[in-house]
């Protein structure tokens, strides 16, 4: 995970590598009251193939969740997070009015 502020646009950007993850299992909520950023998501064992004739398994599967702390001040409904190739990446402009928390959508 990557995050950057950009004081020339006045955004912070946020970039997760998520390999082999469908942005419908990804989860993004914006806490901006306590200045938080979690993306969380959920990915399933393989069942195709059966347990025992297994040599090596070190994909990963299971829960994930990451919260980060982020600057006060930021825009809500202004947040656009794209999925593209595995990589996630949020950005959101700034501003210094109080927000609710908010889920922010994969386009």
């Amino acid at each position: 995970m990557d995050l950057h502020d950009s004081k020339d646009k006045n955004e912070l950007t946020a970039t997760f590598e998520l390999p082999g993850m469908k942005k419908e299992d990804v989860s993004i909520e914006l806490d901006v009251q306590h200045n938080r950023l979690t993306v969380s998501e959920h990915s399933s064992l393989s069942t195709d193939l059966d347990k025992e004739g297994y040599q090596v398994r070190e994909r990963r599967y299971g829960n994930f969740s990451r919260t980060i702390p982020i600057s006060a001040g930021l825009k809500g409904e202004d947040i656009k997070a794209n999925m593209d190739y595995g990589v996630l990446t949020i950005r959101f402009p700034k501003t210094n009015a109080e927000q609710a928390p908010k889920k922010i959508t994969i386009q």
